[in-house]
């Protein structure tokens, strides 16, 4: 089992690191990769054997694993993470709308699609 992207495809895909951020990358790409296995055992695929059968499918993985990183080091570690923030000085308002309240690492609906680890289900409810 090996990661689907380095900290230097973080830095050819996407920007150059501080140093803080590549110590971080280094932390998070273990971690991305195990969740995608994870996503993939829970659909009952093997991720690492679809990976091995399609080249592209290897390519998607690694810019799937960079965006994650990427994504996860914009969220700020010192100050609360929001996409829009507002502030009137008098009387007192603050108003934030978070980006990612929680801080950690999420990998959307259609990146797990387009890495096909998402399936549809069709459920149907008899009516009586």
């Amino acid at each position: 089992m090996s990661d689907y992207a380095s900290v230097d495809d973080v830095i050819k895909l996407g920007r150059t690191l501080t140093p803080e951020e590549t110590t971080r990358a280094e932390a998070l790409i273990p971690i991305i990769s195990a969740r995608l296995r994870t996503y993939a055992a829970n659909e009952g695929k093997d991720f690492d054997q679809m990976i091995a059968k399609s080249a592209d499918l290897a390519l998607v993985a690694k810019q799937v694993t960079v965006d994650v990183v990427l994504r996860t080091l914009a969220t700020p570690t010192s100050a609360e993470p929001a996409t829009q923030f507002t502030e009137t000085a008098g009387p007192y308002s603050l108003t934030a709308t978070p980006f990612n309240p929680s801080r950690g690492l999420f990998i959307s609906k259609n990146e797990l699609a387009l890495l096909g680890l998402r399936s549809q289900q069709v459920k149907n409810v008899e009516l009586i």
